[in-house]
């Protein structure tokens, strides 16, 4: 799908945006009006369980098509100033001596390296870790994944030249240079203190000698090369225009919506629950990571699980297929059809509930999803109610939090289910807090855009956001009454998942011992 919007003149942005399913090229004018958007799904690859991966070369034509589209739909190509790239954080890209992809990319839905996350766990490397970088290990961090290469397949990980992050393979694609910025270099390898790379990090993992693949660190609004001629014939970009070092999407989404600053919460309701504040000192706690900022002295404090939004497009591919399928062929929004039944389900007294760890949670890699409370009697918007609470009580967990160390105030929220005023209105209920939904059109590539306008001078930072804060969004109110059921749902909603947390071992065995 693509958008076009009527352009004007000045120069332009473009803010590319490379997802776990999509990639979007967006242009944007210096007032942050997308002119130009253009999407291009990209395949997953899972060749076995916990495996999720993808072709580095398709990501690119991938990339490379959308942005071609987003130029010609803009007819603004000639007057692209500046280029970022936002992507998903942490996973996995490799490159060899000769600069050439080392194997598929590796997502950061991938969970092969679990078992070395426990491990580690139990030997007290994770809590080594959170001193020395800020947080512990998970199943998809740079560092787990290069452990589980280095273990099951040391041919590839004796070529490893370069270890580079999603959006870091699309700027050496746009420019032929190899680096990261600081954001992303904090997935795993710099020292929280510092914020650069630290001689005992990779020692911890059992990594050393990879010391020399690490990629130079610029800001994320830095100049770190210009488009490249073969870049050009690809996408239709002029030669030479200049390529900031880009962000993790995680910081991008939350400059893009407004959120990113210290006293305020920016929450992403996607694949992921993503919450995040700033802080100007660096707080550990097992409960965030806490990673590098937009710039030395400033730390993004990321709560995040992969339990937010994917459970309920799940539900609705799995569980509305013919429905869904009917709605869209006739040309309408079937998110809209089904959202009366939702409200009706709120009308009535409910005892069903849903924990939404399809692909994982807050409580392990061991966690599964699940109804409790089904009743016969119960429809679809009944399971579908369970499924937003579920969602919603998934991101307080992390958001309660990063209240105990950090006393936000203030919470922005982004992503495709809160574009629906009851879903919004949910999580302000279950948050008790005021929420605001950002209009923001494209966020994370907007986060990108407002670091390329920055490296060029077009903005005096990545936070001088030229729109003015008034008009990004709709407030959203807890309702008392509601308010009071969704604290005793929620408490429930923890109990549930404590109690469950030493059986959940025992069922995820089952699907081993079918095997």
């Amino acid at each position: 799908m693509s958008i076009k919007r009527d352009a004007a003149t000045g120069p332009c942005l473009l803010g590319i945006d490379n997802g776990l399913t999509v990639t979007k090229a967006v242009v944007f004018d210096a007032s942050g009006r997308a002119l130009a958007v253009a999407r291009r799904r990209l395949p997953q690859q899972i060749p076995q369980p916990h495996h999720v991966e993808r072709d580095m070369a398709g990501l690119w034509q991938a990339t490379a098509e959308a942005v071609a589209e987003a130029l010609t739909l803009s007819g603004r190509a000639g007057d692209i100033a500046a280029i970022a790239a936002t992507a998903h954080g942490d996973g996995l890209y490799l490159l060899d001596a000769e600069q050439q992809p080392l194997g598929p990319g590796i997502l950061s839905l991938d969970s092969r390296a679990a078992g070395i996350v426990e491990t580690w766990e139990q030997e007290g490397i994770s809590d080594a870790a959170l001193r020395l970088t800020g947080q512990k290990p998970h199943a998809s961090a740079p560092a787990s994944l290069l452990t589980w290469i280095r273990r099951n397949e040391p041919e590839r990980y004796a070529k490893i030249a370069h270890i580079l992050a999603c959006k870091d393979w699309l700027r050496f694609c746009l420019t032929g240079t190899i680096g990261t910025d600081l954001t992303e270099a904090s997935t795993s390898f710099t020292e929280v203190e510092s914020q650069e790379y630290h001689p005992e990090v990779l020692p911890l993992f059992g990594l050393g000698d990879l010391a020399l693949a690490l990629p130079p660190i610029a800001r994320p609004d830095q100049i770190v090369g210009h488009v490249s001629a073969a870049a050009a014939r690809l996408t239709g970009l002029k030669p030479g225009v200049p390529v900031v070092a880009g962000i993790h999407d995680v910081t991008a989404s939350a400059l893009g919506i407004g959120g990113h600053g210290k006293g305020r919460v920016a929450i992403v309701a996607g694949t992921y629950s993503i919450n995040e504040t700033v802080s100007n000192m660096a707080k550990t706690d097992e409960r965030w990571f806490c990673r590098n900022g937009l710039r030395r002295g400033e730390w993004n404090n990321m709560s995040i699980s992969p339990a937010s939004a994917a459970n309920y497009d799940w539900f609705l591919d799995r569980l509305c297929g013919e429905d869904r399928a009917r709605a869209e062929a006739a040309g309408e929004s079937f998110h809209q059809l089904i959202t009366p039944e939702i409200e009706a389900a709120f009308t009535r007294p409910s005892g069903l509930m849903f924990h939404p760890y399809l692909y994982g949670s807050p409580h392990g890699a061991g966690a599964s999803a699940g109804f409790l409370g089904l009743r016969g009697w119960h429809d679809r918007g009944d399971m579908l109610r369970a499924v937003i609470e579920g969602i919603a009580f998934n991101h307080r967990i992390h958001i309660d939090a990063l209240r105990q160390g950090f006393a936000p105030n203030q919470a922005m929220l982004t992503g495709g289910i809160s574009r629906n005023p009851l879903f919004a209105q949910i999580f302000a209920d279950v948050l008790g807090m005021e929420v605001t939904v950002t209009e923001t059109e494209e966020a994370a590539a907007w986060g990108a855009a407002l670091c390329a306008g920055s490296g060029i001078g077009l903005f005096a930072s990545p936070t001088d956001d030229p729109r003015a804060p008034e008009t990004l969004g709709t407030c959203y109110r807890p309702d008392l009454a509601r308010q009071a059921e969704m604290n005793r749902r929620y408490a429930l909603h923890c109990e549930i998942s404590a109690r469950l947390e030493p059986l959940w071992q025992q069922i995820e065995d089952l699907a081993g011992a079918g095997a």
